[in-house]
């Protein structure tokens, strides 16, 4: 009898059934990929703003003698404070859903870019113009949103608490290290490429950003998840691993920064956001399924259809920054021949300038050491008014007249 009844008492205490746990376990794994999704929505959508808050703040300014004026007005540092808020959002998500979702999702903040910028910029258009320019931005969007749609339905559910020793079980894994040796091989090789043969080409330098880039997502994953259970009450502050993954965090995120700057340098700002899109979400997907093991698990229709939201939205930011206008860059010089009271070269009498030895370009000469003061070229002011405005002031400019022995 005492036999039956310790019996009848252990399966009292026994845990729910295992055909009622994959149950509870996959709603609250959806839950946590939604809470993850509207975290990175909502970062992105609020960097977008932010940006354009700051880009609206610059062009009010422009022209302005002071070049730090934006410094002085509510709608920069209203920028600042919702680009901090935005970015902090999207560091929160990596902690609830799986990298592969969190990553794609990026493409809520061209869609949102491409919206609010004419919103704020109030770009005129006429009407046989909008068929040309908007309609291909606005098919865009459709589809960035639909592939977005795709993404958060068929996303991966794989969910595992950050540890100090998960991390380090992952981190040492053979899968991870074979993917780390091909990716350090194929770093290597581009780097050469890009300084010792002056290959400039987008696909390189921004094959260098994905690179770094997909370390940056995995290491970001591994300090928001350690520190969300941080909170939750489980320390994993004094792990070594939580401050080995924050170096190489704050590492990647910088050198991939200094990259993408060199970029933005040589190529169009919409080209980098298309190109940079497509290989930084690719690269950053394989290294999320590499470590942290993702699609492990996943049925081959969840699979493919979240590759198809993938190819959905990549089309869809492809289609929003081909139809972006290219900014013409403004050259501050002017043909010495246009200054009024200047001769120039084909008047009778001294020419403008003397014919030297190196680049005959005014305002771009290779070496002015050994020139005369006088005929150095100089970059001219920038002065963004309408000259032909009453009272408005003269050019922005001396014209030096010169006798021939001078």
């Amino acid at each position: 009898m005492d036999r039956a009844h310790s019996a009848a008492l252990h399966l009292q205490q026994l845990p729910p059934t295992s055909s009622a746990d994959p149950g509870s376990q996959a709603s609250f794994s959806y839950k946590e990929n939604l809470i993850g999704a509207l975290l990175a929505i909502f970062g992105h959508l609020v960097v977008s703003i932010a940006l354009n808050l700051q880009k609206y703040c610059h062009i009010r300014l422009a022209g302005t003698k002071d070049p730090r004026a934006y410094f002085k007005t509510k709608t920069w540092w209203l920028g600042l404070f919702l680009m901090l808020l935005g970015e902090l959002g999207v560091f929160a998500s990596y902690a609830f859903a799986p990298l592969s979702l969190i990553v794609p999702l990026s493409a809520v903040s061209v869609i949102a870019s491409a919206i609010i910028g004419i919103i704020f910029i109030k770009e005129k258009w006429k009407p046989k113009d909008f068929l040309r320019r908007y309609v291909l931005s606005f098919v865009g969007c459709g589809l960035a949103i639909v592939g977005t749609y795709l993404l958060v339905t068929f996303a991966p559910n794989s969910h595992e608490k950050m540890t100090g020793e998960n991390i380090t079980r992952h981190l040492v894994s053979w899968p991870f290290l074979l993917y780390m040796l091909v990716e350090i091989i194929l770093f290597c090789l581009l780097l050469y490429f890009y300084k010792e043969k002056n290959v400039t080409n987008i696909v390189v330098i921004l094959l260098l950003v994905a690179l770094l880039g997909s370390m940056t997502v995995v290491t970001v994953k591994a300090v928001a998840g350690m520190l969300v259970l941080s909170i939750q009450g489980s320390l994993q502050l004094d792990c070594p691993i939580f401050y080995v993954m924050l170096v190489c965090m704050v590492a990647t995120a910088i050198y991939q920064a200094t990259f993408l700057s060199q970029a933005s340098q040589m190529y169009d700002s919409s080209l980098i956001a298309s190109v940079g899109y497509i290989l930084s979400t690719t690269i950053a997907i394989t290294a999320g399924a590499v470590f942290y093991l993702d699609f492990l698990g996943e049925d081959a229709l969840h699979i493919c259809m979240f590759a198809l939201g993938c190819l959905i939205a990549f089309l869809g930011v492809f289609l929003i920054t081909r139809n972006r206008k290219k900014a013409i860059p403004f050259e501050p010089y002017i043909s010495m021949d246009a200054m009024p009271g200047m001769q120039n070269m084909h008047d009778k009498g001294m020419v403008v300038q003397p014919d030297l030895k190196t680049s005959f370009s005014y305002g771009a000469l290779e070496s002015n050491d050994s020139i005369s003061e006088i005929y150095a070229p100089a970059t001219l002011p920038v002065m963004q008014e309408e000259h032909g405005s009453r009272g408005a002031p003269g050019a922005p400019y001396r014209v030096l007249e010169h006798t021939k022995k001078e």
